[in-house]
């Protein structure tokens, strides 16, 4: 065993330095970066893995909003008239009453959207790491993606703007941020962040990630909602499937002790620098919970359960995108509430996204301490890019992940990282099967490792100055408690401002005192002169009469 081990750390190290030394090395700077080949692929692996669960959570959200579906698609409805020879055309209530052609037409989109979920991912993390050389992957974001369904389209299209003309905002949103990544703007933005901010902004992601990872819908469900204090210890064994509220059973469902005992498992791993560490827990509650009959199956003996278990069973499938790609249209764009939403999505992105990328250089190592990264023109370039061909495929806003965090805590450093993501995503394509049926409670231990490894940036913040503390406090605090990293930095930039700002009219206040003191002063010697000049010509005046 000893000798196998010995063998392959001798294969792993002869691979690792052929790699450095080769142009595709050089040009990643693997040895500049103090990494290894091999060490960049675990980190992809890690990157993936707590991030596989967009494609199934992002297409399911965007089908929600009906996608291309509509009433034209309902099936007729039976006519009450026997002399009659066709159904009745079906009313816009079809969309909602289970109509069985419609509910056809959503199945499709939904496949659709998981295609086009796992291309833009793989898209936007290959240029990353190609054109970027960063560690970080992208994908459709959540949050917009709720943003579009919800409140801009509407469930099953009953929002004040058609899927067509929604992806025409954010492919318009995307080529402004092109704009303004191309302009070095976004970059300039981004150092307007005071430093203790972005400090404070990669632990309050950190804090995000952790809060996410402990709730019931990517996570191992410790904590859910109270109608008393908002939000309250859970994990039971029955909740309202509505409102995830406990029902009865704190502490006795089965998943979260699974999901805890992956969590223990990861956290052993990397207590003892186990490589991989991250991915352990997540492999091994996955397959736990692939086995049926258990009270942790992800494939309980339900409709959607026996549904999922029977594509499951299929390993491999291709599905091509028939109805998402290509829909853009700018057909009624000329309206105050789609104008609206391309506010809306640039702000989000100028804030969330940047705000993000910028915390994980500074957790990375990759920040130059004035705010700006190596390779943040490009990194700014790539994301607005991806965002563009995203829309063209019937996604939303693609965005780089905070799950990238896990990578970098694998040790990734170099745009390898990004493009094994962008490899496992392509797979991901072929094997849909299992990557979109890996459980909640198996992602959810990941993510509070990851933002407990966040919080490590904390204690750079000079916690003793209030005027640095208070700003970065209510970042940190605010990103969880609103579930929005934009919401965060605000908070933060904007005491920040509101504390400096005395000190700014305290300086101009003693500018104006300065300079009004200066100019009594010379007037005055300007009036000395004066009374001197008249005393020496009424002298010499004098002197003239005598």
């Amino acid at each position: 065993m000893g000798g196998g081990m010995r063998s392959w750390r001798r294969a792993e190290a002869a691979l690792n330095r052929a790699f450095a030394d080769s142009a595709a090395g050089r040009y990643f700077k693997v040895d500049a970066r103090d990494s290894t080949f091999t060490r960049e692929l675990r980190a992809g692996l890690a990157t993936f893995l707590t991030m596989v669960y967009i494609v199934s959570v992002n297409a399911a959200i965007l089908t929600d909003s009906g996608g291309p579906c509509t009433v034209r698609d309902c099936t007729p409805l039976a006519s009450t008239n026997s002399s009659a020879s066709a159904g009745l055309a079906p009313g816009p209530g079809c969309k909602f009453d289970g109509n069985p052609g419609y509910q056809r037409c959503l199945a499709r989109t939904k496949n659709d959207l998981v295609v086009a979920t796992a291309a833009a991912a793989v898209v936007g993390s290959f240029a990353m790491g190609a054109v970027a050389n960063l560690p970080l992957a992208l994908a459709p974001g959540m949050g917009a993606n709720a943003y579009f369904a919800y409140n801009l389209v509407g469930f099953h299209g009953s929002g004040r703007v058609p899927y067509e003309t929604a992806l025409a905002a954010v492919f318009l949103e995307g080529c402004i941020f092109l704009a303004l990544s191309l302009l070095g703007l976004r970059s300039r933005m981004a150092r307007l962040i005071p430093r203790s901010i972005r400090l404070a902004s990669a632990a309050g992601i950190g804090l995000f990630l952790a809060f996410t990872g402990l709730q019931n819908q990517v996570g191992v469900g410790l904590v859910g909602p109270s109608p008393s204090t908002l939000v309250t210890l859970t994990a039971c064994s029955r909740t309202d499937p509505a409102t995830g509220e406990c029902l009865g059973g704190i502490l006795h469902s089965p998943t979260f002790w699974l999901g805890a005992a992956g969590f223990l498992l990861s956290a052993m791993c990397l207590a003892r620098d186990v490589k991989g560490g991250t991915i352990c827990g997540i492999v091994f509650v996955t397959l736990v919970s692939w086995i049926r009959g258990t009270a942790v199956t992800a494939f309980p003996d339900t409709e959607q359960g026996n549904s999922n278990f029977e594509y499951f069973k299929k390993i491999v499938d291709f599905h091509i995108i028939e109805t998402t790609a290509g829909r853009i249209s700018f057909a009624g764009f000329f309206q105050k509430d789609v104008w609206l939403a391309v506010a809306t999505l640039l702000y989000v992105d100028i804030l969330d996204t940047t705000g993000s990328m910028c915390s994980m250089a500074e957790y990375g190592g990759f920040a130059d301490g004035e705010g700006g990264f190596e390779g943040e023109y490009r990194a700014f370039a790539v994301d607005a890019g991806a965002t563009i061909m995203g829309a063209a495929l019937g996604t939303t806003t693609v965005t780089t992940y905070i799950e990238s965090t896990a990578g970098l805590r694998e040790g990734g450093r170099t745009g390898v990282t990004a493009i094994a993501v962008a490899a496992l995503f392509a797979g991901a394509l072929f094997f849909a099967p299992l990557l979109t049926n890996v459980p909640p409670w198996a992602v959810g231990p990941s993510l509070v490792l990851v933002g407990a490894m966040m919080m490590r940036v904390a204690r750079e913040v000079d916690w003793a100055e209030a005027k640095e503390a208070m700003p970065a406090f209510l970042t940190m605090i605010l990103m969880p408690l609103t579930y929005s990293i934009a919401y965060g930095i605000i908070a933060g930039v904007g005491t920040h401002i509101a504390l400096h700002l005395f000190d700014g009219v305290a300086a101009v206040y003693a500018w104006a005192q300065t300079y009004r003191k200066n100019t009594i002063t010379e007037e005055a010697a300007d009036h000395g002169d004066q009374i001197t000049a008249t005393k020496q010509n009424i002298a010499e005046t004098a002197t003239s009469s005598v």
